[in-house]
């Protein structure tokens, strides 16, 4: 295990709107108000075609790992969870997983690939302050790792 330690900083409540893709505005909205790390919380609805990663092709192939994607048939109510952490260049990068449910279906993944709101998705961005958390290339995952 890594750690640090990192204090709170300003939080923001906000509001996707239909179509916003979220990491794109998420990230956006961090470069914006010169947010470096957060957690992030969010809760709304997902668009018919967005796309997940929903695991590797397989639990233990070397890299590069084949992603395992997900499209979303209609829309979806969703709930996820993530961290902004800049990468090796300072941009802010989320990374986040959300639940999306149907019915009586449900999927979970990473949004990387283009989660798109339906109507809305409210966001509540906590920011960290005093963290050098980042995320670097780790050559024997493929995946940018936190440091913290």
């Amino acid at each position: 295990m890594k750690y640090s330690q990192a204090k709170q900083g300003r939080v923001f409540v906000i509001r996707l709107e239909d179509g916003d893709i979220v990491h794109e505005e998420l990230e956006r909205f961090a470069r914006e108000q010169s947010i470096r790390a957060a957690a992030v919380i969010a809760v709304g609805g997902a668009d018919t075609g967005s796309r997940l990663v929903v695991g590797p092709e397989k639990s233990r192939e070397a890299p590069p790992v084949r992603p395992l994607e997900h499209v979303l048939g209609n829309v979806h109510e969703v709930s996820g969870t993530g961290t902004i952490f800049p990468d090796e260049t300072g941009r802010p990068v989320l990374h986040m997983h959300m639940a999306c449910g149907r019915k009586d279906q449900t999927v979970t993944g990473c949004i990387r690939p283009g989660v798109k709101t339906w109507q809305v998705m409210e966001v509540i961005l906590l920011e960290l302050v005093e963290t050098r958390g980042v995320r670097l290339p780790d050559p024997a995952t493929g995946f940018k790792l936190l440091e913290p």
